[in-house]
């Protein structure tokens, strides 16, 4: 146990942070919104500002910026000099400014933070019952292309975040051997592909996707002048009985796999086994919770666990390597090479047919 040497009245503390962090996080993204942590930042080069600056700069009353100022300040986010200015600590500059911290902040608070109240329904019940705040669909990937602008936007920015660092790094390791078709699984808004068709001028690159996200691929796809190279194929991984064309030289699933269950994860694996050959490559790039290298990468994948839990689909979340491995063993494949890490945070695992032999 990590803690078992903690004071008592230091974990009475850190618990009392826990119970009222809603409150906390709420005060923050007004900070925010507001622009008061800009303006303090601002005011750093002449020793900081005062309340009563505050408001008559930005209009608000001194109440509203006090009860603010008060709970970050006991949280060590802004700090108070005897002439009663504020400035921003570490932790503040990093809250207002930090571009993860900042994509992390609105993707809570735009998709999740209503939903998670009935993060205790969810686990009772295995489906994400925080999605009726968004919308009325079975799964979050049903309604993406037609959220409200303001959490689209928020949920695009988390997801694309976390794979953008690692694009330019795997598109080096895709294209190695200078494949001619790739099968993007789940292809979002097309970003991978259109990367992929930038990268090289020959390569197709064929999505299969749910109807709405695809449409919006095949949109981009299309703007960026790839509509002969880029195909659209229509599937819903859920159905009964999904099924895929052959003749990929790569079946790409970047951040897919974590959007379902373990039986499903199988399922899906299985359907693309199926479209293989001996010479296909089925490549997997996820975010390990394993597989980090800071603790607060670790926390933030097991915190979008929840997310998946409440929101999403209710039976995914962020995966160890170890239990993929198991789930890509069982599904007939075997690891040719394990790449790690792709970006910051990205494993990628190259996989073949189980009776594939080197």
């Amino acid at each position: 146990m990590k803690n078992k040497t903690i004071r008592a009245v230091d974990a009475l503390q850190e618990a009392q942070k826990i119970a009222f962090a809603p409150f906390l996080f709420q005060a923050v993204v007004s900070l925010r919104k507001l622009g008061i942590f800009d303006l303090i930042f601002e005011k750093r080069i002449i020793g900081g500002i005062t309340i009563d600056e505050i408001s008559k700069e930005l209009s608000i009353s001194t109440y509203g910026i006090g009860v603010l100022l008060e709970i970050v300040e006991s949280s060590d986010i802004v700090v108070k000099n005897k002439e009663n200015r504020y400035e921003l600590t570490k932790i503040g500059y990093f809250l207002n400014f930090n571009e993860t911290a900042n994509v992390n902040i609105n993707f809570t608070n735009e998709v999740c933070y209503k939903g998670l109240f009935h993060l205790n329904d969810s686990i009772i019940n295995g489906k994400p019952e925080g999605l009726k705040e968004l919308g009325n669909w079975n799964t979050i990937y049903e309604g993406l292309s037609v959220l409200d602008p303001k959490i689209k936007e928020a949920w695009f920015k988390f997801d694309h975040h976390y794979s953008d660092y690692a694009f330019q790094e795997a598109l080096e390791i895709v294209f190695k051997n200078q494949p001619k078709v790739i099968f993007d699984i789940g292809g979002n808004t097309g970003k991978f592909a259109i990367s992929c068709c930038y990268k090289d001028k020959d390569v197709i690159v064929k999505i299969h996707d749910l109807p709405g996200q695809l449409n919006v691929a095949l949109t981009n796809a299309k703007t960026n002048g790839f509509e002969d190279r880029i195909l659209g194929y229509e599937i819903d991984w859920l159905s009964e009985n999904p099924k895929i064309t052959k003749g990929a030289d790569i079946i790409w699933l970047s951040q897919f796999l974590d959007c379902f269950s373990e039986d499903e994860i199988v399922k899906i694996l299985k359907v693309c086994v199926e479209s293989m050959d001996d010479n296909t490559e089925l490549f997997i790039m996820e975010t390990f919770t394993d597989r980090q290298k800071f603790d607060n990468a670790k926390f933030i994948l097991e915190a979008t666990s929840l997310y998946f839990t409440t929101m999403a689909n209710g039976n995914s979340k962020m995966y160890k390597a170890e239990v993929m491995i198991e789930l890509i063993e069982k599904a007939g494949l075997l690891i040719k090479e394990e790449i790690s890490p792709v970006g910051e945070n990205h494993t990628i695992l190259i996989c073949k047919k189980s009776n594939f032999i080197a």
